[in-house]
């Protein structure tokens, strides 16, 4: 599938420029006392209560951020059962902690202008907009109420 390019009104940002936006990125985070390879495994073990730590220190210690998601996905079963309640709000705050802890991060958000920001992902209807375009974009979206939370704070 062709990657598009970043127009005028939107911004791209599964692979491309933009592509530090993306939680498979290779940025650390430190997140809840720990630190973490990407944002992609912080969030994967948020998905699991303390209960289960032997996942959390799988995803932890997945040499990559898609081990971390296959490793999170192996274990579906033991997954959080309000986490469809939380998923959202838990992403946001490893985002906002993403763009604290990176400067470089937080300049490339602030690029993007006013510009929509679009997960590119094909794979991914809810997180980005899907093989349709028609999903829900929500990384995106938490990307942009960030980015509007930054131009406040200015």
């Amino acid at each position: 599938m062709p990657y598009k390019l970043d127009t005028e009104t939107q911004v791209f940002f599964y692979e491309q420029e933009f592509y530090v936006l993306s939680n498979f990125s290779a940025f650390q985070l430190y997140w809840k006392g720990q630190t973490f390879m990407t944002s992609e495994h912080a969030y994967h073990c948020e998905k699991f209560p303390g209960r289960v730590s032997h996942i959390r220190d799988a995803i932890r210690s997945a040499p990559s951020a898609h081990e971390a998601l296959q490793v999170a996905r192996r274990h579906e079963m033991s997954v959080r059962s309000d986490w469809s309640l939380i998923r959202v709000d838990i992403m946001k705050q490893i985002l906002r902690a993403k763009a604290d802890q990176h400067e470089y991060v937080k300049r490339k958000l602030l690029e993007t202008g006013e510009r929509e920001l679009v997960e590119d992902s094909w794979r991914d209807n809810f997180w980005g907009w899907g093989k349709d375009r028609k999903g829900q974009n929500m990384l995106g979206k938490l990307w942009m109420e960030i980015r509007a939370e930054l131009h406040h704070a200015q």
